[in-house]
């Protein structure tokens, strides 16, 4: 897979990749099995915020000064359209982040997160009932894999 190449990491075979995601640095980001990244998502290693911050506090920096951090995200994830995951962030498993979302830190496992700044809620165990009626409505389909 080209993805391995350029370096992405894999610990298990994610569902589905959408070619208009970006990854900053794919060296950087590791993906866990079974998850789906829709597009438009962005995987964003580095910040250069620091050089901002110091500057207006009256330090001048040598240089541009850049913060590189990794990105985890767990087995059996599926991250909606349009989200920004940041520096620093680990996603743990059998989690939903919805489109749009800025994601930072740590998000457990069995959660669903959404907005800007991304916020916690549900989880995904508390009401399994819910997701078994959802089988049971219109517009669902099964992938023949």
């Amino acid at each position: 897979m080209l993805l391995r190449r350029l370096g992405l990491k894999m610990t298990g075979k994610p569902r589905y990749i959408s070619t208009r995601a970006k990854f900053d640095d794919f060296e950087l980001v590791t993906l866990g099995d079974r998850t789906v990244v829709s597009m438009y998502v962005n995987f964003l290693t580095h910040d250069y915020s620091i050089t901002t911050a110091l500057i207006a506090n009256g330090l001048q920096p040598p240089t541009d000064i850049a913060v590189r951090q990794p990105i985890t995200v767990g087995n059996n994830v599926f991250i909606g359209m349009n989200v920004m995951i940041l520096p620093g962030t680990t996603i743990g498993d059998n989690v939903i982040i919805g489109g749009g979302s800025v994601v930072r830190g740590n998000i457990p496992s069995d959660s669903i997160f959404v907005g800007n700044p991304a916020t916690q809620v549900g989880r995904l165990t508390e009401n399994p009932e819910r997701w078994q009626r959802r089988l049971k409505g219109e517009g669902v389909s099964f992938d023949k894999f």
